[in-house]
């Protein structure tokens, strides 16, 4: 019997343990390196089969553009594999947009990964990640499904073992313009490539130095090339990563912002937490831990 539904498919966001720019494409694309790990913070999405084939989304909490990622990335894939069935795309909108978090994109991945089960394509996860690199520099990762080293635009991927970790999630009221930050003068373009075997092995010794021993990326090495351009453009994201610092002793922007995250320790229990009201009205936060794996990671080949 075909499926006729799929409820409560999670779209987890991601941090940017660090970002580097590395150079520049003769398209204008920049290359980047980083690391980038799913957080437990999620939207939330439901599909239905349609017999029509017809694509219809439906914003259950918060509105989005009318033409989002996720509405793209079905029509991507009803095209690409000649599908004559439609879906009724249902979405709870919890993480925050224009926060680097990779919201939009995480939403895409999940309606490709769960539209390929529902429509009984049994497309590969290769053939579902290069559909996925068209649509959008983040798709690829959260269609790859656990931490990795990212290279290029985002489309190669190297997994790698992270130590689980607790993250203060912060965005301010503001939300900054990708291209605002990708045109400004205050932007590193030429930060020194990393090898990744290499960038492992010193991040290993980072964190043995930090935390007595641990056997795997904690993910604190390096820095995020976007976050000066991006405190210029909005000096909310400087305010928010004081207010981290004092709090947790650390503090970095993901992505191109304007969330800003600090580390609060690793295993069961985070060191140091925090909660709604001690921040200023207007900031959107959450405690979150790392996840080792995409939780629909195991419907792909």
């Amino acid at each position: 019997m075909p499926l006729n539904a799929l409820y409560d498919l999670p779209a987890p966001a991601k941090l940017n343990l660090f970002l580097h720019v590395v150079g520049r494409r003769t398209d204008g694309y920049h290359l980047l390196q980083s690391v980038f790990t799913l957080i437990d913070w999620a939207d939330t999405l439901h599909l239905e089969r349609r017999t029509d084939g017809r694509l219809l989304r439906h914003d259950l909490g918060l509105a989005l553009p009318p033409e989002d990622l996720c509405l793209k990335a079905a029509r991507a894939l009803q095209t690409e594999s000649g599908c004559t069935l439609g879906a009724d795309i249902s979405i709870t909108k919890e993480v925050p947009w224009g926060a680097g978090l990779g919201g939009g994109s995480s939403d895409a991945a999940t309606v490709l990964i769960g539209l390929n089960r529902l429509w009984d394509l049994n497309w590969s996860s290769e053939r579902l990640l290069a559909l996925g690199e068209r649509l959008g520099a983040d798709v690829p990762f959260f269609i790859g499904g656990r931490t990795a080293f990212v290279e290029g635009i985002g489309e190669r991927l190297t997994p790698v073992t992270m130590t689980p970790q607790h993250y203060a999630v912060l965005k301010p009221t503001a939300a900054i313009p990708t291209a605002g930050i990708f045109s400004s003068p205050l932007l590193t373009r030429d930060t020194a490539a990393a090898i990744v075997t290499g960038f492992l092995a010193d991040a290993k010794a980072l964190v043995q130095r930090e935390v007595g021993g641990a056997e795997s990326l904690a993910g604190f090495a390096g820095h995020n090339d976007l976050q000066r351009a991006a405190e210029a453009l909005c000096p909310e994201v400087a305010e928010v990563g004081r207010w981290l610092q004092a709090r947790f002793g650390n503090s970095r922007m993901t992505g191109s912002g304007s969330a800003v995250y600090a580390r609060a320790g690793a295993g069961e229990r985070p060191v140091a937490t925090m909660h709604e009201g001690e921040w200023p009205e207007g900031w959107v936060g959450r405690m979150c831990r790392s996840l080792d794996a995409h939780p629909l990671a195991g419907w792909l080949g």
